[in-house]
């Protein structure tokens, strides 16, 4: 019997299939998206059917969704039409509480920044102001709107250009880079769930640095290993070059415990150490005594 259920999308009822899809697809960034309506009254909402799509022209695009329960569309969306301006603002764990009670269908020219008590700052050149307590925000032109549909539940792709960007010194790194630990990013969930980036960070050395053998290359005993895993064997495929038979020996001569070691699992056990402290010299430095 198969462990996997599967679906076909026009089966579902749309919340259940919109249950799915953000249950599946995360975590997501948030676009916390100011704008103004004809009649210059701010307005506030977050959208997590966000992210960065072009660096030149710098590009984001985010969607406002029609809603489900009614099939009407959101301010947001009925504003950028009309103006065709949009600040997004990062939001960061210190601002989530506040974020989410400005998601909160208040109605028509309803002030959301008073609403959660966030703070308005004028911005350079577009309209909409930016929210002061956001850590990186950006004033944008929208260049599209690309409906994906009319019925509820249908996307609005908006289409940002960023033509200014505010940056908070207190999240730059000493080379003036973005700290990904200082800028503590939340994300959307399914459900009522959001990740909170910092505390789950990890560094994954890219690929295109170096040419790596690949998982295809590696001796086979460690490619069937039964304490290896798919990730293990992923890190151990990006390396260039194995290690000599000096290189290993010295390794040895450091860790003597190893001489005791005569069964290729234990061998596994301790390289599977190294890999999870992200030294993967030194786990092909134990792999390598028996081959």
């Amino acid at each position: 019997m198969s462990n996997m259920i599967a679906v076909h999308p026009k089966e579902l009822s749309t919340s259940q299939l919109h249950g799915y899809l953000l249950g599946a697809v995360g975590p997501r960034p948030i676009a916390f998206a100011s704008t103004l309506d004809n009649n210059g009254r701010p307005n506030l909402s977050p959208f997590s059917f966000f992210n960065v799509f072009s660096a030149n022209p710098p590009v984001l695009i985010f969607s406002p969704a029609r809603r489900v329960r009614n099939n009407t569309t959101k301010h947001t969306l009925e504003n950028i039409l009309a103006t065709k301006e949009v600040v997004i603002n990062v939001v960061n764990y210190d601002m989530v509480q506040q974020m989410s009670l400005a998601s909160t269908e208040y109605g028509e020219g309803e002030n959301e920044f008073i609403k959660s008590g966030l703070t308005m700052v004028p911005s350079d050149i577009v309209g909409p102001f930016r929210v002061g307590e956001s850590p990186v925000q950006f004033e944008c032109k929208v260049t599209k709107v690309e409906p994906l549909g009319e019925e509820g539940g249908a996307g609005n792709l908006i289409f940002s250009e960023v033509v200014k960007i505010h940056i908070k010194k207190s999240i730059l790194d000493p080379q003036g880079g973005i700290d990904q630990s200082k800028i503590d990013q939340v994300a959307r969930m399914g459900g009522n769930w959001y990740s909170r980036a910092k505390e789950g960070m990890f560094e994954v050395p890219k690929p295109l640095s170096t040419r790596g053998i690949g998982v295809d290359s590696l001796p086979e005993t460690i490619r069937t290993s039964a304490v290896l895993s798919g990730n293990d064997l992923g890190m151990l495929g990006n390396v260039e070059t194995l290690p000599g038979r000096e290189e290993v020996a010295t390794f040895v001569d450091q860790h003597p415990e190893l001489k005791d070691m005569a069964v290729q699992q234990d061998l596994h056990k301790k390289a599977k150490e190294f890999l999870m402290n992200n030294d993967v010299s030194s786990a092909w430095k134990v792999l390598m005594i028996k081959q």
